[in-house]
């Protein structure tokens, strides 16, 4: 067996810029509505009231991926992160292992990715300020992401204020304000808690709801999801068990009222229809996405612009 490369937290980070991890991002989005690109199905494994995990594979170009990751909400409280796990990348053409990467810093750059690719595709063309509704780690990355893309300044909201001002101040945004009144919102909330309602969406707001990735979960009521023009990253997983659920299940929504994002940056189905409207893109997380993540971190280490640890099985 050759060696595998092992890319820690901080190698990740190193390896993959904000601006990278947005540019991988929307590729991926490019190649998977192409086809060229696969995702089998997000496979949960339920251990509630504890958490779950995830399994999620993709095929895209000369690599193969599974990302094993969990979330377990209590684990905070115990000095553990909420999101952990392992991605592993094989090579497509012969099946080998090649590299072992950190699944929770990939989850971060491209949930912070997603936000920027989504606004660049769904917001106004004047579009400028950003709220920040929750400074967690995928808030923290969602923040960055957007900045990098241009927008700014911000506001950054969250019930730890130290979370929200330490952002803040690596920014130079603030914490003073309301954040669902700037021109996108970014919600990055655990997602048990309901955070947007109908009155607080505003005409011609574009909002990335980042948190809701399981069934169950929602950031945004049912009144204010139907309010609002609709997009998601992927109708089966949306549709399952994130933003949208709740407006499918009540019947209030169908998968002809809902535009996926890859389609709206091939240029093969419309975004933003004018100034006027109300945008949300519904973000639940794809394979695809960290496949391009990973891969952008692996050729790093390739060529020589990051070291990493090697093992051999």
């Amino acid at each position: 067996m050759p060696e595998l490369a092992l890319l820690n937290f901080d190698t990740i980070l190193a390896a993959v810029s904000p601006t990278g991890a947005i540019q991988a991002t929307r590729d991926a989005f490019l190649r998977h509505h192409r086809g060229e690109w696969t995702m089998p199905s997000k496979v949960y494994v339920e251990n509630y009231p504890a958490g779950d995990f995830r399994a999620m594979p993709a095929l895209g170009g000369d690599l193969a991926m599974v990302k094993w990751i969990s979330s377990f909400p209590g684990n905070p409280a115990k000095g553990l992160p909420t999101v952990s796990g392992v991605l592993v990348l094989s090579d497509a053409t012969t099946g080998v292992p090649l590299a072992v990467l950190d699944a929770r810093a990939v989850t971060a750059l491209r949930t912070g990715a997603v936000a920027a690719v989504a606004s660049q595709a769904l917001a106004g063309d004047d579009a400028k300020t950003v709220g920040i509704v929750g400074c967690g780690l995928h808030g923290t990355w969602a923040a960055r992401c957007m900045a990098a893309a241009g927008y700014g300044p911000g506001i950054c909201a969250d019930p730890d204020a130290a979370a929200a001002e330490g952002l803040a101040a690596e920014l130079g945004w603030q914490t003073d304000g309301d954040a669902f009144c700037c021109d996108i919102v970014c919600c990055v909330t655990p997602g048990y808690e309901v955070v947007l309602d109908v009155d607080q969406v505003r005409t011609g707001v574009h909002l990335n709801m980042l948190g809701a990735d399981g069934p169950g979960k929602a950031e945004a009521s049912i009144a204010a999801v139907e309010r609002c023009d609709l997009f998601c990253d992927e109708w089966a997983q949306a549709s399952h068990g994130g933003e949208l659920t709740g407006a499918v299940e009540a019947g209030v929504i169908t998968r002809d009222d809902v535009t996926d994002l890859g389609a709206v940056l091939a240029g093969d189905a419309e975004g933003r229809t004018d100034r006027a409207a109300t945008t949300l893109f519904d973000s639940t997380g794809l394979a695809i996405q960290d496949l391009g993540v990973a891969a952008a971190a692996l050729d790093a280490v390739r060529a020589g612009r990051v070291p990493a640890q090697t093992i051999t099985l």
